[in-house]
């Protein structure tokens, strides 16, 4: 199994570090004026000689985990669009830009431009800035939705290989709610004005 890791995000450098260090076989996507030079970046190309074009990179994944900023998924998405996707798992892992609607826009232009592949949702509490956004490294779970059965044991195996509780959501309906978690957290930071982040935590009673 090898994973495609879309975007030159923080997120993405982190998961893919994570699944690495797990024994996985990775690919990282990048657009084409990505600057692979930048010293972490360079480091992980070095070691492990991973980094290609988005559209190489879909190609050569079975589970493939959109991470990149939202002024750059329509191009990922022009890229899926021209791929045979039948039997490839997609997991988005963006947040749309806060919409009190809670449309959860990503998600549905992943779903039209894929639709072949099975799509879940997961890893977008972190964020694109993650691990920044959590320097103690106290977030230990992640929320996933999606409609295929039979794939879901894969995403929940996957999310717990490297370490986090996988929390399923439900189906690809409730995306916007596992958005609104990461809105909500933003706008308590932001409300409060501390440069602190706040996430937020399931527990059951």
């Amino acid at each position: 199994m090898k994973l495609g890791i879309l975007g030159g995000t923080s997120l993405a450098k982190t998961l893919g570090k994570k699944y690495l260090e797990a024994g996985l076989s990775v690919v990282f996507g990048v657009r084409s004026d990505f600057d692979t030079t930048v010293s972490d970046w360079k480091h992980l190309n070095r070691l492990h000689n991973r980094i290609c074009p988005i559209d190489s990179a879909i190609i050569q994944s079975d589970i493939i985990l959109i991470c990149c900023e939202n002024q750059h998924l329509e191009e990922i998405c022009e890229a899926l669009k021209k791929e045979d996707l039948q039997n490839k798992i997609i997991l988005d892992c963006t947040n749309s830009n806060y919409d009190k609607t809670l449309a959860a826009n990503n998600t549905r232009l992943i779903q039209k431009s894929a639709p072949k592949a099975k799509l879940f949702k997961a890893f977008n509490n972190l964020g694109v800035d993650y691990p920044n956004s959590d320097v103690l490294g106290l977030i230990k779970e992640t929320f996933f939705c999606g409609n295929h059965e039979l794939e879901k044991l894969r995403v929940k195996r996957l999310i717990e290989l490297i370490g986090y509780k996988a929390i399923y959501a439900g189906r690809m309906s409730n995306a916007p709610l596992l958005e609104a978690f990461y809105h909500l957290g933003k706008q308590i930071s932001w409300n409060k004005s501390e440069p602190s982040s706040y996430h937020l935590k399931l527990v059951s009673a």
